[in-house]
């Protein structure tokens, strides 16, 4: 028995939805046969009212607009008045209960097309509800990363701060030895050997020769000792002759001082770059050679420098021990320091700058300055 109501269920829907969709007699005919089946079946008015309640609630849409979705329950109302007349003709008294149920009917309806729409608008607020939790889960572990990188990066500008400051200090103290323990004490024996030149004026005069020779070598010494401060506190090469001369002076000493042979090649571009990409390379250069002959251990390096789609690019290469670039404490400490002052350095004029090397094998640091911060030529007018 069940069985046979659930198909006529499925029935009275089709037919009431085509109903819906296309008023006409024969529908309506088919309404009338659907309650001559009801009659058949045994069905109570109250069972036919509440498969066709179950029928439109099926077949109207939430989303439809008010005046539409009363037209179609009016319509259905009326496929509902015609299926139920075999009942009421079969039935006493079943015709007046009909006409009160048809107007409870035609207000459930209402009622449940309207609580079917605020259910649908309520799953819409959840499904809503739920994207926004997921996106602000998102959103929490992105800043969550971004304030970790950021204290990453706070800390690491606080270590360098501090290399900067102990590097200061430590070159300070440099100076100042060298200017007591040297520059001093050979100022201080050329006084006394022009203090004894003064006696010896007027006696032998191949011994007086000699004392000048001297003399003149502890000035000739004191000068290049001060040649050497001033190239390492600014390289005035570096202004006056450009890029290639003041690397080639600066190779020549370190070379002699390390052992460590360097081989420099370098394109005519380079000149090209302003007085401040020109000190960053040089800067750079000389970090990353000062880092090979105290850590690398390395025999064999190379400085090239070269045009490449318009943008410069500098090399620097050794063939020594190598290092771990990340998670190495020590690393860290005495080399990582060193390697973000030569990042700073590039991103300050817009470069990029990039390492590669590993523990026993070779070390590549690799710097790009773009090209619009290369002098293009003046054009030249034609005449």
């Amino acid at each position: 028995m069940q069985t046979k109501a659930s198909g006529f269920s499925k029935h009275y829907q089709t037919a009431l939805g085509q109903y819906l969709q296309v008023s006409s007699a024969g529908n309506m005919r088919h309404a009338h046969s659907l309650g001559l089946q009801a009659a058949r079946n045994r069905l109570e008015t109250l069972e036919l009212a509440k498969i066709h309640e179950t029928a439109l609630l099926t077949l109207l849409l939430p989303g439809q607009k008010q005046r539409t979705r009363d037209a179609l329950i009016r319509r259905a109302s009326a496929f509902f008045a015609e299926a139920i007349t075999p009942i009421e003709e079969t039935r006493p008294g079943a015709k007046l209960a009909g006409i009160r149920l048809r107007a409870v009917i035609q207000s459930l309806s209402r009622r449940g097309v309207e609580l079917a729409t605020s259910n649908k608008k309520l799953e819409e607020e959840i499904l809503q509800r739920r994207a926004v939790e997921v996106s602000l889960r998102t959103s929490e572990q992105t800043t969550s990363k971004l304030l970790e990188k950021s204290r990453e990066l706070q800390e690491e500008l606080r270590l360098l701060s501090r290399r900067l400051l102990s590097a200061q200090e430590e070159e300070r103290k440099r100076i100042s030895r060298e200017l007591h323990d040297v520059i001093a004490q050979t100022l201080a024996g050329i006084t006394l050997r022009l203090a004894a030149l003064k006696t010896l004026s007027s006696t032998n005069s191949r011994d007086l020769h000699k004392r000048i020779a001297q003399t003149q070598r502890l000035v000739e010494k004191s000068v290049d000792i001060v040649h050497r401060f001033a190239r390492d506190l600014r390289p005035t090469m570096l202004d006056d002759l450009g890029l290639v001369p003041a690397f080639q002076s600066y190779l020549k000493g370190f070379i002699e001082q390390t052992g460590v042979r360097v081989e420099l090649s370098a394109s005519s571009g380079v000149e090209k770059l302003d007085s401040v990409c020109r000190t960053a390379l040089y800067r750079v250069a000389q970090e990353a050679l000062t880092n090979i002959a105290r850590h690398a251990r390395a025999s064999q390096a190379s400085v090239s420098i070269r045009e490449k789609n318009g943008a410069l690019h500098m090399e620097i290469w050794d063939n020594g021990k190598g290092f771990q670039v990340e998670g190495n404490a020590s690393a860290k400490k005495n080399k990582r320091l060193g390697l973000l002052g030569m990042r700073e350095r590039m991103e300050m004029i817009g470069g990029t700058f990039s390492l590669e090397s590993a523990p026993g094998r070779e070390t590549t640091i690799s710097v790009v300055i773009p090209k619009d911060r290369i002098k293009q030529p003046a054009p030249q007018n034609s005449r």
